[in-house]
Formats: structure tokens, sequence, C-alpha cells
């Protein structure tokens, strides 16, 4: 029985509970295999789903429908058009990049009263954060189990890793703690809410006026 289990994952629905009424156009950015996108798909009229990965965006428009358009870009220079998305969304992507010189983009590519919605993983800060950390180490393994257990008993992936898992570009060294994230946020995403989330992610929510 493997405990090891799909974090990112487990966080989609905390993004598609924030998505705005009416969604016309979306934006999921660093869509990797396409799970998340597929789901904004259905709450959505259309999904632009980029990754700067040939491998993830051919495994991606194999599982996605006719209302997503998979990108081989990235985000760091692709042309994003200003006031274009009603969501934008991102989970476990920012790390990889220059957030200072992301978000602005982001942010201007949204509609007013659009919503950016970002899961991100946050460099250790024990200091601070030293009870999130003692919690998730604490709880994964029990979460683990569970998940386990149910994909036995139901036959559903149960937050299993995708089978493009061990391709796919990862990292887990994250330049900005939670604090020094949301202190950008703040500057740059007027209004914007950041806050620590178990199993190593934080969550930064903006709407734009």
């Amino acid at each position: 029985m493997s405990f090891d289990w799909d974090h990112n994952a487990f966080y989609h629905r905390l993004v598609l509970r924030r998505l705005p009424p009416g969604c016309e156009r979306a934006l999921d950015v660093g869509c990797g295999a396409g799970t998340l996108a597929g789901k904004l798909a259905a709450r959505a009229d259309h999904v632009d789903a980029l990754d700067r990965s040939v491998q993830m965006i051919e495994a991606a428009r194999r599982c996605v429908g006719a209302n997503v358009s998979c990108i081989l870009a990235d985000i760091g220079d692709h042309h994003l058009v200003v006031d274009s998305y009603d969501a934008i969304v991102s989970v476990a992507v920012l790390h990889h990049l220059a957030a200072e010189d992301v978000l602005p983009r982001l942010a201007a590519a949204l509609r007013p009263g659009g919503v950016l919605v970002i899961v991100g993983l946050p460099a250790r800060d024990l200091r601070r954060d030293w009870y999130v950390e003692i919690a998730s180490m604490l709880l994964n393994p029990v979460f683990g189990a569970q998940f386990s257990l149910l994909r036995g008993l139901t036959g559903r992936s149960w937050y299993a890793h995708e089978p493009t898992h061990d391709v796919m570009p990862v990292s887990d060294h994250a330049p900005l703690t939670t604090r020094q994230l949301a202190d950008l946020a703040r500057r740059t995403l007027p209004g914007s809410r950041v806050r620590r989330l178990l199993f190593w992610r934080y969550l930064l929510v903006w709407h734009k006026p």
C-alpha cells in the first residue's frame, strides 16, 4: 500500500470554488497533464491551458475537451492580451518563475472583476510556520493511508499521482516564504489575500477591481 499522494490535486477544489459566476474565459498557468484544466472546462466557456513542457502539453491534449486550448509556451514571455480572462489559476508553478515579473502580467490579463487564484509552494520558514510544518508532517501519512484505502475500496483515483508525474518538471526549491510572497502581493496586487495551507502550500487570491 502506497501512502504517497498528490498534494496539488488535493487543492483543486479550493481553486474551483473561487471561480467567478458566469466565467467565460479562464487561463491555467502551468497546466501540466491537464487535470485542472479539464475541471475548469466544466465551469468556464473556454480554457487556455498553458505549459512550457512539450510532454505535459501532449498529455493535456489527450485528456481535455474541445473547449480547452492547450498552448505550448512559457508564461514569462508569452503574449497575454490585456483584460482577456475572467479567471487565472495556477497550482505549484509560481516558485519556478520570477513572481515579481509574472504577477503584474497576470493581473493585467484579468478583466475587471476577474479573479487570480494561485496555490504555490513556499520556502520553509520554521520560525513563523513551525506549527503548520509539524501538522503537515503528522497528517501527511494519515491522509495518504486514507486515500490509498479509498482507492482500493472505490476504484477512484483519490489523489493518486498522474501517470506523467515522473516526467513532470519538479522543483521543491521555493525562493519566497509565505510572508515574503504576501508582501510582494500587497505591493503588486492591492487587496490580495495570502494564507498558508497544510501540506507545504499557500493560497493567493486577488479580485481585480
